[in-house]
C-alpha cells in the first residue's frame, strides 16, 4: 500500500461530542476517530495533507471497547483510538464545506 492510500485509511472522520466541541472553541484543537494502529507522524501528514492546514501537535488516546450483556450472552464492543490535534495559531477546519 503507498503512503497516499495509507493517509486515507488513518483518520476515519471527525468525533463530534460536548468536550470535542469546547476543546476547539478554547485551544485550537480537533478530535479525529483514527484507525487503532495509526502512528502521531501519519496522523499529522494525513491532517496536513487532507485539510491544508498546519499542525503542531498530536496526543492520541486509546479507548478499550465495554463488555456489554446481551440476551445471548455477553459481547464486546470494538477498541478505538481518538487524536487530539492542535492546529498553529489562526488556522480552522470547517467540517461543514468540506
Amino acid at each position: 500500500m503507498s503512503t497516499q492510500e495509507r493517509l486515507y485509511k488513518v483518520l476515519l472522520g471527525p468525533h463530534i461530542s460536548e468536550k470535542a466541541t469546547i476543546v476547539a472553541d478554547g485551544n485550537g484543537q480537533y478530535v479525529f476517530k483514527v484507525a487503532t494502529d495509526a502512528t502521531k507522524p501519519e496522523i499529522k501528514q494525513a491532517v496536513e495533507s487532507l485539510f491544508d492546514v498546519k499542525v503542531l501537535s498530536v496526543r492520541t488516546l486509546n479507548h478499550k471497547g465495554k463488555v456489554k450483556r446481551t440476551v445471548r450472552g455477553f459481547g464486546k464492543r470494538s477498541d478505538t483510538k481518538k487524536a487530539y490535534v492542535r492546529l498553529a495559531e489562526g488556522q480552522e477546519i470547517d467540517f461543514l464545506n468540506v
